[in-house]
């Protein structure tokens, strides 16, 4: 058994200012945005949002800009499998999470959990 859940909406921009880009979807939403602690994740700002609703996140790409989704899972090899079995496809295995690609060609990330409260609401799998 393991479980997983919708985690993160991430905000691909392909900008040489980050900060700017964060600035604007941070007015954008009403949702101030903060720097990683972590200096390996420094093309990332993360906007601040309330407990529970799903987290947004602004990251500078090479690749043009688009939206993807982060799954959040606490068996990340039993995620990438059942995932594959529905279609998916594994694409590359970055730094702790894998980016996959969905039967239609989107591109989207199974990670591990982002968040404390990551049991409430998570999907069950058997």
């Amino acid at each position: 058994m393991h479980r997983s859940r919708l985690g993160t909406v991430v905000i691909d921009c392909q900008t040489a200012d980050l900060d700017r880009a964060a600035e604007f979807w941070a007015k954008a939403l009403n949702r101030p945005a903060s720097k990683p602690q972590d200096p390996a994740d420094q093309n990332y700002r993360e906007l601040q949002t309330p407990p529970g609703e799903i987290v947004v996140a602004v990251q500078e790409v090479q690749h043009p800009s688009r939206v993807h989704i982060d799954i959040e899972t606490d068996n990340l090899d039993a995620e990438v499998a059942r995932l594959e079995k529905l279609g998916a496809r594994r694409i590359a295995f970055v730094k702790r999470w894998w980016v996959m690609e969905a039967p239609t060609g989107q591109r989207f990330c199974v990670v591990r959990p982002q968040r404390a409260d990551f049991a409430n609401g998570a999907n069950e799998w058997s």
